[in-house]
């Protein structure tokens, strides 16, 4: 059977596609969701819905985000086969899919990340679909249209021939509740052709980048808009300049969209920090509303970044690159890891230094945790500074500094950086230095003053007022940005900032109190967020 070729002579299944909810963290903003007007999770879950789009086309698929609402036992009573995808931190969740589904005998599979990266940790599981889709996906659709019951013992499906990214479906955007999302997702290309020591990427996708077609990928856009997404979108590729030809192919494209659709949708990416060298990139993205860009910095340190494979870091004094980008309308979000082997005792200091002259508002702070299959964990395995078993640890890596103190550091940058005063500072700086050099299109549709966009804005400005105006226990921090907005009718403005720098806030004071990990990639289970003071 070629790969992709789903559709013929197959039997008719009830497939229920179940995606586990997220651990809280730092970058999913569950703190900002009871300020808006019905935002109930980050971001819907491409995989899953690729693979749901995927199926063959008599089945009857049903599409779960836990992040939403929970499966419920009818889901199960009414599904044969029930799919789950999910990352390392989702590891204690796709575990309770798993006991709920098997507690209705159902035949259960699971894909994603997590399971390719470690196919032992999910022992439990019927069917193990290990890598992206491919014949693997061919094979296993094969199986259970012969048969959809629980196999004698798990079956584990590898794939060897990927699927080309040109033969992938639009993703079944709608099974999804896309307005009830903070930003809509899409991929454009898959892998990445650097090997920073601490990344799984490679291993997982490849060095050699594939990309869809331009064609494809506004295709996808337009669909999310009939589905009613209509905020941003974030495209979720590793690198989204990993095929620099293939981005230029398509920025034409998207501006040409854009204008078409009179600016529906605004667009966030991650890249590599030597995007900045490239102007005739960064000009088409402007031109197509990229307003949001997030750089793994990791750490100023050059030495550092050479140590972790991460050198292109260096091709540009930083500082430098982020005004680059500020200076094409583009705020950057940054990645940041403490506890690396090179950092001293004044580490915390500098990075502290960093963010205040880099006036970036969001840096995810994370200590180094080792993930399967990158460099980072084969080395420290042969170095037995490796912990597996300790649900006790903030990370899997035994530091060259005492894990107290780094631990300690951690939770203080984070206490300093968000404090409010600090934070609504680097914003103004935003407001001044980066939001003016956006496109600001007349005619957006995102924008326009239509009853749909004020009944939005008015909803979000009085739960604002209410959550942090009037109960936040910084109101006149709050309040100070506030009135300056308020004074010139910028709302846009204020209702991002005031989203935003809530979730920051508060998310920080449960971290430097402990009572937050310290890296968004560990697998300790992690209690419920409330998500509103």
């Amino acid at each position: 059977m070629e790969v992709g070729d789903f559709t013929k002579d197959f039997a008719v299944r009830r497939l229920l596609c179940v995606f586990p909810r997220y651990t809280p963290s730092f970058g999913s903003f569950e703190f900002s969701y009871p300020l808006t007007d019905g935002i109930r999770a980050f971001m819907p879950p491409q995989g899953l819905l690729v693979i749901a789009a995927s199926a063959p086309k008599d089945w009857q698929v049903r599409f779960v985000d836990e992040n939403l609402d929970p499966a419920t036992p009818d889901d199960f009573e009414w599904a044969e086969v029930v799919f789950v995808s999910g990352m390392h931190v989702q590891r204690p969740q796709m575990q309770d899919i798993l006991r709920r589904a098997h507690a209705k005998d159902r035949t259960t599979v699971l894909g994603g990340s997590s399971v390719s990266a470690c196919p032992e940790h999910y022992p439990d599981f019927d069917y193990l679909h290990v890598g992206e889709m491919g014949d693997a996906t061919d094979e296993l659709f094969a199986r259970l249209e012969q048969d959809a019951t629980r196999p004698e013992r798990q079956i584990v499906l590898k794939t060897v021939v990927r699927r080309e990214l040109t033969d992938f479906p639009v993703p079944a955007y709608e099974l999804a509740q896309l307005r009830k999302y903070f930003i809509g997702s899409v991929q454009f290309s898959s892998g990445c052709p650097y090997q920073c020591e601490f990344c799984d990427i490679p291993a997982l996708y490849g060095r050699n980048p594939r990309f869809k077609t331009p064609e494809q990928l506004t295709a996808e856009l337009d669909k999310m808009v009939e589905c009613g997404l209509s905020n941003a979108v974030y495209f979720v590729d590793d690198n989204f300049i990993a095929h620099r030809r293939g981005v230029r192919e398509l920025l034409p494209h998207l501006v040409e969209w854009q204008k078409r659709n009179r600016y529906p949708l605004s667009f966030a990416c991650e890249a590599t920090l030597n995007i900045a060298k490239r102007p005739e990139i960064l000009s088409l993205m402007r031109e197509a509303m990229f307003e949001t860009i997030f750089c793994g910095i990791e750490t100023t340190d050059a030495d550092a970044l050479k140590a972790m494979a991460k050198e292109h870091n260096n091709m540009v004094p930083i500082l430098e690159a982020i005004e680059t980008l500020n200076g094409y309308g583009m705020e950057v979000v940054s990645g940041i890891i403490m506890g690396l082997d090179t950092d001293t005792a004044d580490s915390d200091k500098r990075l502290l230094d960093f963010v205040k002259h880099s006036q970036i508002p969001l840096l995810t702070m994370n200590l180094l945790q080792a993930l399967p299959r990158t460099p980072l964990w084969d080395r420290l395995k042969r170095e037995q500074r490796l912990i597996e078993d300790d649900d006790d640890r903030e990370s899997n890596v035994v530091f060259r500094r005492p894990y107290e103190q780094v631990l300690a550091e951690w939770r203080e940058c984070m206490r300093i950086a968000y404090q409010p005063e600090a934070l609504y500072e680097r914003y103004e700086h935003q407001i001044k230095a980066t939001y003016p050099n956006r496109l600001h299109p007349k005619d957006s549709v995102l924008r326009a003053p239509t009853w749909a966009n004020i009944r939005k804005g008015l909803t979000i400005v009085g739960r604002i007022f209410w959550f942090v105006g009037i109960r936040g226990s910084y109101r006149r921090v709050f309040w100070r940005f506030a009135w300056a907005r308020l004074r010139t009718g910028n709302l846009q403005d204020l209702v991002m900032v005031g989203l935003v720098a809530h979730h920051l806030i508060l998310f920080a004071r449960e971290a430097s109190s402990g009572r937050r990990d310290a890296s968004h990639y560990n697998f300790k289970p992690s209690e419920e967020l409330v998500a509103a003071e």
